[in-house]
C-alpha cells in the first residue's frame, strides 16, 4: 500500500458549492450590455445532458469529453449530492480538457432520475450495458459505494480502475476486498467524521496494490475541500488506466 498525504485547508464545502453554482449561472456578476461587435461569443458548454430509460425508469446523465473515449470515467455521487456536483466543481470540464470522456448519472431517486426497480447491486451493470460502456474508471464517493462495490467485484472486466472516496458499504464487502482485481486509488479526508480515516487505511491494506490518498484537514466529501489536488490525481490515475 502506498500512502500519499497532503494538507488542505478546512473549507465550508456548502459555501464553495454555492459560489460555484452562482458563478455558473452568473449570479452576482456585474451588469453588462450585449457583446461588443468584435467580442467573441462565449465558448459552448462542454457538458451535455441527456436522459436514458433503464428498466422502465428515467436516468438523467451529464456527459463531457470525446464521444468515443475509453475508458470512460463514471462519476457517481454521494447521498446529499447529484451529477450536478461534478459540473459545479468543474470535474467534467477538467476531465474533458484532458481528453477523457466522463459520464455522471443521477443515481435512482436522486437529482432528476426516477426511482428504479433494479437492485443497487445490479444497477451499474445495467447502466453500463445500456450506455455501451465497455471499460470504466469508477469514481465512487460515500453512498454510491453500495452501487460500485458489487459492480467492481462482480464485473472486473468492465472496470479499468476504481476510485472509492470514503465509500459506504465496506462492512458488507470487507471479506471480498482482497479479490478486487483492478488498480484502486482510495481517497479519504483526514477529518472525516462520517467514516473515520482508519476505515480508509484498512481498505487500502485489504485491496491488493491499492494507493491511499489522504487529504489533511478535509471532511467526508474531501474532493470538495481540495478540488485542485483531487482533479490532478484523478486525471493522472484515469489517464494511466488507458493502457490497461
Amino acid at each position: 500500500m502506498r500512502v500519499l498525504t497532503f494538507p488542505a485547508p478546512r473549507v465550508d464545502h456548502r459555501a464553495v458549492r454555492g459560489l460555484m453554482l452562482a458563478a455558473a449561472v452568473g449570479l452576482g456578476a456585474p451588469a453588462c450590455g450585449p457583446h461588443e461587435p468584435n467580442e467573441p461569443p462565449p465558448p459552448p458548454d462542454p457538458v451535455r445532458a441527456r436522459d436514458v430509460e433503464l428498466a422502465g425508469a428515467r436516468v438523467h446523465l451529464l456527459e463531457a469529453g470525446p464521444a468515443g473515449g475509453t475508458p470512460v470515467v463514471l462519476l457517481l455521487h454521494g447521498g446529499r449530492f447529484s451529477s450536478e456536483t461534478w459540473r459545479e466543481l468543474g470535474t467534467l470540464e477538467r476531465l474533458a480538457a484532458a481528453g477523457l470522456r466522463s459520464v455522471a448519472p443521477d443515481l435512482p431517486g436522486y437529482g432528476s432520475s426516477q426511482t428504479s426497480s433494479l437492485a443497487r447491486e445490479n444497477f451499474l451493470a445495467a447502466l453500463t450495458d445500456a450506455l455501451e460502456l465497455e471499460r470504466t474508471v469508477v469514481v465512487s464517493p460515500s453512498m454510491s459505494g453500495t452501487f460500485s462495490l458489487p459492480f467492481v467485484l462482480r464485473h472486473p472486466e468492465r472496470v479499468a480502475a476504481f476510485v472509492p472516496i470514503a465509500p459506504a458499504g465496506l462492512e458488507r464487502y470487507v471479506d471480498e476486498l482482497a479479490s478486487i482485481e483492478v488498480p484502486t486509488l482510495v481517497v479519504w479526508g483526514a477529518s472525516d467524521d462520517v467514516f473515520p480515516l482508519e476505515q480508509g487505511r484498512r481498505m487500502a491494506q485489504a485491496v491488493p496494490g491499492a494507493e491511499l490518498l489522504v487529504i489533511e484537514g478535509a471532511s467526508h466529501p474531501c474532493y470538495l475541500d481540495a478540488p485542485e489536488r483531487f482533479h490532478e490525481r484523478l486525471t493522472a490515475f484515469a489517464k494511466a488506466a488507458r493502457g490497461r
